[in-house]
C-alpha cells in the first residue's frame, strides 16, 4: 500500500512531460506530418516517446 503513492506522483509527472510535449511538438516549424509522427509517439509510448522527442524531436520551439 505505501508504494502505490509514487506510481501516481511518476504517472502524473509523465502525463505533464508529455503534455509540454504536445505544446511545443505544435509550436516548433516542423512539417505537419513530422509533428503528427512525434504526437502519436509521444501518445502511444507515454514515457518513451517523450524521452525519444526530448533527444530527437526538432529542437525550435523550446524554452
Amino acid at each position: 500500500m505505501m508504494g502505490m503513492g509514487y506510481g501516481g506522483i511518476g504517472g502524473l509527472l509523465i502525463l505533464v512531460g508529455d503534455i509540454w510535449a504536445i505544446l511545443n511538438i505544435f509550436q516548433s516549424q516542423a512539417s505537419s506530418g513530422r509533428k503528427v509522427l512525434w504526437i502519436v509517439l509521444v501518445l502511444v509510448l507515454p514515457l518513451l516517446g517523450l524521452i525519444l522527442w526530448f533527444f530527437l524531436g526538432p529542437r525550435e520551439g523550446r524554452g
